[in-house]
């Protein structure tokens, strides 16, 4: 038995021999690779700095993402000592998910370690920022270097 696909004057398109099992469509993906390989110093240098920054490239696993904040709240007692002055020590971890701002409230005691996860989140990223970046400006000389 056999699945075809026509045209309204009856040409046949294609042919699918069916032989008993279905198969789901399929979707074949080719890569290639360009090679970017510029020359000269400037090149060699920023390949330096690259590949340096690779290999100190490491992810802890309790990294956060975001900054730590303290901020000040009026708890709205009006015999509180926080009616007259600068508010109760209020610490919060703000942070993108999903292109939204969340701003989570942290416990005092929490802040020294949360504080240093957030350092480690921050250093990874510029990390991969100098990575990303190297490799725009090696782009751009081998551009230069190939007169396109």
């Amino acid at each position: 038995m056999e699945a075809s696909r026509r045209s309204r004057d009856g040409e046949c398109y294609f042919r699918i021999p069916q032989v008993g099992l279905a198969f789901g469509p399929v979707c074949v993906y080719t890569y290639t690779q360009m090679k970017i390989e510029p020359k000269g110093p400037e090149a060699a240098r920023l390949r330096q700095r690259k590949f340096q920054r690779l290999s100190q490239l490491r992810l802890s696993p309790d990294a956060l993402p975001g900054s730590l904040s303290l901020g000040h709240r009026r708890c709205g007692k009006s015999n509180c000592h926080c009616a007259t002055g600068q508010g109760h020590p209020l610490w919060t971890l703000t942070f993108m998910v999903e292109g939204k701002k969340r701003v989570e409230r942290i416990p005092e005691e929490w802040v020294e370690e949360v504080g240093r996860r957030v350092e480690q989140g921050r250093e990874f990223k510029e990390a991969v920022a100098e990575v990303l970046a190297a490799n725009a400006e090696l782009l751009v000389l081998w551009r230069r270097q190939q007169g396109r």
